[in-house]
C-alpha cells in the first residue's frame, strides 16, 4: 500500500510538472512566409524599399521544405531582423493557382519553378526585382548547421548587388 501511494505521489508531480511546463512554455508569434500570387506587385515593393527578393520553391509533403521554412526562414521573419534585408517569398510548384509573374503573364507555379531551373525542392532563389538572379542558389539542405550562414551570405551577397547596381547606374 505504501509503495503504491509513493507512485501515485510520483505519477501525481509529473503530471503537474508537465502542466507547469506546458503553461509556461514560450508562444512564439505568429508568422507565415508569404505565399505570393502577383510578382509584379511584389517587385514594384522590392524596388521601391530596393530589397532583393527570396523564393523558396517548394513541394507539398517536403520534410525538407518544411525544415527551410519552419527552422529558418520563420525564425528569421519572426526575428525582424530581415524586415529591411529582404522579402521572403514561398512557391509551391506542385500548386495548380496560377501567378502573374515578373512580365506580366499569369503562369502556373511549375512552369514559374522550371524557369528558375527549381526542380529540386527546396530551392531558394535570390532575386532582384526584374527576376534576374542576384546570389548564389540554395538546392536542397545538407546540413542544418550551415544553413543559416548560408541564406545570410546569399541576402548579403544580394543586397550589395544591388547597391551596385544603383549606384553605378
Amino acid at each position: 500500500m505504501c509503495k503504491l501511494t509513493n507512485q501515485l505521489r510520483l505519477f501525481w508531480a509529473g503530471v503537474f510538472l508537465m502542466i507547469v511546463a506546458s503553461v509556461q512554455a514560450e508562444v512564439l508569434p505568429y508568422v507565415k512566409v508569404r505565399e505570393p500570387t502577383d510578382l509584379q506587385a511584389v517587385a514594384q515593393e522590392a524596388r521601391q524599399r530596393q530589397l532583393p527578393i527570396l523564393i523558396m520553391f517548394s513541394r507539398d509533403g517536403c520534410p525538407y521544405c518544411d525544415v527551410v521554412r519552419e527552422e529558418f526562414l520563420k525564425p528569421m521573419l519572426r526575428s525582424g531582423d530581415y524586415t529591411d534585408r529582404v522579402i521572403m517569398l514561398e512557391i509551391h510548384s506542385d500548386s495548380y493557382a496560377p501567378i502573374r509573374d515578373f512580365n506580366g503573364q499569369m503562369v502556373n507555379p511549375d512552369a514559374l519553378a522550371h524557369r528558375y531551373r527549381a526542380g529540386f525542392a527546396p530551392t531558394v532563389v535570390f532575386l532582384n526585382h526584374q527576376g534576374k538572379e542576384l546570389a548564389e542558389r540554395l538546392i536542397g539542405i545538407t546540413t542544418r548547421d550551415f544553413y543559416g550562414g548560408f541564406l545570410d551570405e546569399a541576402i548579403e551577397e544580394s543586397l550589395h548587388r544591388l547597391r551596385d547596381l544603383a549606384t553605378n547606374s
